[in-house]
């Protein structure tokens, strides 16, 4: 689950971690309205939406007074960004947060992620901040240094402070860097989260050491020890049908092809989708029901599926261990009575109960084809969708 800007800075305020002042803004009124609270010489208007690259695409605008203040966001909120981040199709600001400006002196980069070829968190720091950190790693991958942090004892004070050396963050301010950056990982841990960045972390005219951004991404598994970050979702950042799939448990992921797919297990999920993109053709969503489905969390995944506007067929590839064939064939057919079946339907069904499974779906009445391999399954949904 992502948060915005704002949302990641008050958690950071609340862990010791220096940030500039600033609140959220919905209407030019109220985004003049925190500017004069702030009183600060400079203004920073920045677009909020889930994605970076908002300064490359010109979501942030710097004002020198509070006229800019109120033209700036006039011109942003409604706007659609478009940054490498959120693809062509963009994002529709509708928030802003206005934040005091600070002289910077030097920007920098500092990442907390976790590193699943070594299971543990690990820290990036660079000199180059401000940039893209993947630019970075593909020109100058030697700018980049990284911290392993044993779990047992945390992020220890002198790996702080080697990361800050290396980082060339001058001396006399070492120390402050390093006590910012265990304040970055103990919230990174005490809340869950697997990315915390701040790019950038910045060094101020009058030697402060601050975070002028905060992306946070937090483990949706661990939500439920987390209410208060729960609280921070922007239904309005996500995809409506992602929304419905996460209601019923389902882990749905929308994509741009025009197959929709209906699996058990991620792995499966995967090769289903490798399989049809194999043989020329272009899945629409990565969907996988799990191992203890029901009848209406299948139901509710077919019509998660055929609310998707650009699917011309839908492939249901099923093997069944834990997942029953049958509950998968009745919740198929429920659904597809329900909103009605207007595209071509393939279904692939092995495993425990698949002979009832086929014979349920054979009695349906449903114009549905099905296959025994998932070959030949993904081959017969792409012809009949050309």
């Amino acid at each position: 689950m992502n948060i915005h800007e704002y949302q990641g800075k008050e958690i950071l305020r609340n862990y010791g971690v220096a940030v500039p002042n600033g609140k959220v803004a919905f209407s030019p009124d109220e985004a003049v309205k925190v500017a004069k609270e702030l009183g600060s010489n400079i203004t920073v208007v920045k677009a909020q939406i889930h994605a970076g690259g908002r300064g490359k695409a010109g979501g942030v605008k710097v004002a020198k007074n509070l006229d800019e203040v109120r033209a700036y966001a006039k011109d942003l909120l409604g706007k659609i960004l478009v940054t490498q981040q959120t693809g062509p199709q963009g994002k529709e600001v509708k928030r802003l947060y206005i934040e005091e400006g600070c002289e910077i002196k030097k920007e920098y980069y500092i990442s907390f992620i976790l590193d699943r070829s070594t299971s543990r968190i690990t820290v990036m720091g660079s000199a180059e901040g401000g940039m893209e950190i993947e630019e970075v790693a593909e020109k100058s991958p030697e700018k980049i240094f990284k911290e392993v942090i044993d779990p047992i004892t945390g992020l220890l004070p002198f790996q702080a402070r080697r990361l800050a050396f290396n980082m060339e963050i001058p001396p006399k301010l070492v120390n402050q860097a390093a006590k910012l950056m265990i304040g970055l990982y103990t919230a990174f841990v005490e809340k869950d989260a697997s990315i915390l960045e701040i790019n950038p972390l910045v060094l101020t005219e009058d030697d402060k050491i601050m975070a002028l951004d905060a992306k946070f991404n937090f483990d949706a598994n661990a939500l439920y020890r987390h209410p208060d970050i729960v609280e921070l979702r922007d239904f309005d950042e996500e995809d409506p049908k992602e929304i419905q799939a996460s209601k019923y448990d389902l882990n749905y992921v929308s994509l741009d092809g025009n197959i929709g797919c209906l699996v058990n297990g991620a792995g499966l999920a995967m090769a289903t989708m490798d399989t049809i993109s194999y043989y020329g053709g272009s899945p629409a969503n990565f969907l996988d029901v799990g191992g203890g489905a029901n009848t209406e969390k299948v139901t509710e995944a077919f019509k998660i599926i055929l609310s998707d506007p650009n699917v011309k067929g839908i492939f249901v590839n099923i093997f069944g261990g834990i997942m029953k064939c049958d509950v998968i064939a009745e919740g198929v057919v429920a659904a597809a009575k329900q909103i009605g079946l207007n595209v071509p339907l393939v279904v692939r069904l092995e495993g425990t109960n698949s002979a009832l499974g086929k014979e349920i779906l054979n009695k349906s009445g449903l114009n549905i084809i099905g296959t025994t391999s998932m070959a030949e399954g993904a081959q017969k949904i792409i012809e009949l969708v050309r």
